[in-house]
Formats: structure tokens, sequence, C-alpha cells
């Protein structure tokens, strides 16, 4: 039996290069975070994305158009209006960090944490007051120790962010 060989000289990936997105982008961890503000995001998590960013990891907060996103810029984090995050047909996400007041305000926001906390594949990360009875039934409390990057000038911040994370995941 001969076992079938494939063509992959440089051609074949110069032609791929140019029809597929660049290498290394499908090599990064992507994660959505999804919040009602950048101060909400960057005083619940901001430390811990920080991180992730820091490690190589493309996370990307949708927001409600028309917040000041210059906190979650200088964190490394892009930013989109949370619209275009739910229309476009980007990459799936790893990870997904939702903020309770952005599930309680949208319905879109609802079915993507539901779907994921179903998906094993997805890591969800959850915080702030508020959750309904169902959401949280596979969550367990989790703490990301704050780097030495972390620090408000004018408040006091705590040595850890508390998340609720599903059940598979845990926190870097």
């Amino acid at each position: 039996m001969v076992a079938q060989t494939f063509d992959v000289g440089a051609r074949t990936r110069a032609t791929a290069a140019r029809t597929t997105r660049p290498y290394g982008e499908f090599l990064r961890y992507r994660m959505q975070v999804v919040a009602a503000s950048a101060v909400d995001v960057v005083q619940s998590a901001g430390g811990w994305l920080y991180d992730r960013v820091m490690a190589g990891w493309e996370v990307t907060a949708l927001l409600p158009p028309g917040g000041d996103t210059r906190p979650l810029r200088i964190l490394g984090v892009a930013v989109s209006d949370l619209q275009s995050g739910f229309v476009g047909t980007g990459a799936v996400s790893q990870s997904l960090a939702v903020s309770a007041e952005a599930f309680t305000a949208d319905a879109r926001v609802r079915q993507k944490v539901l779907a994921s906390l179903d998906d094993r594949l997805t890591e969800v990360a959850l915080w702030g007051d508020g959750w309904p009875l169902g959401v949280d039934r596979a969550t367990a409390e989790a703490q990301h120790l704050l780097s030495a990057a972390a620090g408000f000038p004018d408040t006091v911040v705590g040595p850890t962010e508390t998340l609720l994370c599903d059940a598979n995941s845990r926190l870097d």
C-alpha cells in the first residue's frame, strides 16, 4: 500500500498566505469582554485583562457606543461597539467575560453567555451582582492576583479581583 502525499511547497504556502489571515493570528487565544462601560471593566477585571494581553491574548471589549475607551486601550484591550461585535463573523473566542449589568441590559448578551456556559471549549468569567439563579449554577468564585502593573492613584485597590468562572475554567 502506498501512502498519498501532499504538495506543501513554498508556492502553495505563499498562495495560502495571500488568501487567508496572517499565520500568527491563528495561534493567539481570543477573549471577548462584554460590559456596560470601560470603567466597569477596568474596576472589576482590568488587572486580569492586562495580564492576559501581556501573555499574548487578543482581548476585545464590546461596549455600548459613546463612552471613553482610553482606560481599556491603555491596558492593551481592543474596543468595539456592542452592535458590530455581535454582528461580525470574526474568529471564535476561547474566553468570554461579562458584567452582570451588560447581561441584564441586552438579550443577545444573555443568549451568548448561556450558550457559552454550555460550550465546554469556551472559558466563561462573570463579574458583578445580580446574576439570575440559572446562570451561576455551574460557576465558582475565583480570584486573580493582580500583577505589579495594577493600581489606581486615587483609590485603594485590593490585591485580587474576584470573578465567577464556569466549572471547567481556571484563572491564570
